[in-house]
């Protein structure tokens, strides 16, 4: 589902808020073959700022009458997760490739939607997973790929805060968010795991959940929040059983009483050899001793733009893979089953 549309692609952006500007704009100015024509906000006032900042002509409230003005060939859905099934939904009606930020949509049945609209509209559908897009993720994936590490059998994923409750934006509300931890930073890791993996085939779910910090304390490091509100998980700890096996078990908060202050990283473990993504480093024993086969000496800190690099240049018809329409779909049905599991307290069958 790529394109060799004209240039310069004319860009639009639906919400404008902080990875907006620091992630989606940021990018789009650096290249002479983009041109930014619109920016929507529900805020009347942040549209215009935001506009002012990147010289961006159009600044509204109102998504469609943007689409219909600026005729955009390509549009970032930067909106919070609610509206993220809604706004791509408008993206690709209006015949535009969409670049979305994660999760994908609040439901299995929204993503799977998604995936079906690009596919008839013969557009591209992305997804912002941009720890996937690291040189460390490239060489592990390879490694797997190359059975280095022979058959991998258990997979650890974790990212996890000591107490990085998001004091900004809509991220305590359920309503707004779909979740928390799980739905913000543990799909990241998730999906890194995923990706490393070639995203075998699942078998079934089982998860906890817990609130135990947020709803009583108020401030951490990443500001202030309202505990009468905080409507989200603090932390999730779910296994995935996968149909060849293996497990990856997947542990991820936004507060938990841990000494580290963020944790953000993926384990793979081989019948041949180790590995762990950030910085990739592959590993084996001899005679008790650990040995390195391959490693990075720093993790790769480009995972944003290079994400944004694939998917404009997929956009132009180059042969790049990206976190796309179909993935995005089973990432979001894993994290639909992890919530179900925690909320019933039994597997879930996939």
């Amino acid at each position: 589902m790529n394109a060799t549309p004209s240039s310069p692609l004319r860009v639009a952006i639906i919400g404008a808020g902080q990875v907006a500007d620091k992630v989606h704009a940021a990018y789009y100015r650096t290249r002479d073959d983009l041109q930014m024509v619109a920016v929507c906000d529900s805020s009347e006032a942040q549209a215009q700022q935001f506009a002012g900042r990147y010289g961006i002509p159009l600044a509204c409230t109102d998504v469609q009458a943007m689409l219909a003005t600026a005729r955009p060939d390509v549009v970032s859905v930067c909106s919070p997760n609610r509206f993220h099934y809604e706004h791509v939904m408008q993206a690709l009606a209006a015949g535009c490739h969409v670049m979305c930020e994660k999760p994908p949509a609040m439901t299995v049945e929204e993503a799977d939607t998604m995936r079906r609209a690009a596919r008839h509209a013969g557009r591209v559908l992305a997804y912002d997973f941009h720890h996937r897009f690291a040189l460390d993720a490239r060489l592990l994936r390879e490694q797997v790929q190359a059975g280095v590490l022979g058959e991998v059998y258990v997979t650890t994923a974790r990212a996890l805060r000591r107490c990085g409750v998001p004091g900004w934006g809509v991220f305590t509300s359920k309503t707004l968010s779909g979740g928390g931890p799980l739905i913000d930073i543990g799909i990241h890791m998730l999906d890194a795991a995923m990706h490393v993996l070639g995203f075998p085939a699942v078998r079934r779910v089982s998860a906890h959940s817990f609130q135990r910090i947020g709803n009583r304390k108020s401030s951490g490091q990443f500001g202030v929040w309202d505990p009468a509100t905080y409507s989200v998980e603090d932390a999730v700890f779910a296994t995935i059983e996968f149909r060849n096996g293996g497990i990856l078990r997947l542990d991820t908060s936004f507060a938990l009483n841990i000494p580290q202050q963020s944790i953000m990283n993926v384990e793979f473990c081989g019948e041949r050899a180790g590995a762990t993504l950030f910085p990739a480093h592959v590993y084996q024993d001899e005679d008790g001793k650990l040995v390195t086969l391959c490693a990075r000496e720093d993790a790769d800190d480009n995972r944003h733009l290079r994400s944004m690099e694939a998917f404009i240049e997929h956009v132009q018809g180059k042969p790049v893979t990206i976190a796309d329409a179909e993935q995005g779909f089973i990432i979001q049905q894993l994290v639909s089953a992890i919530y179900e599991a925690a909320e019933k307290g039994t597997f879930v069958e996939l």
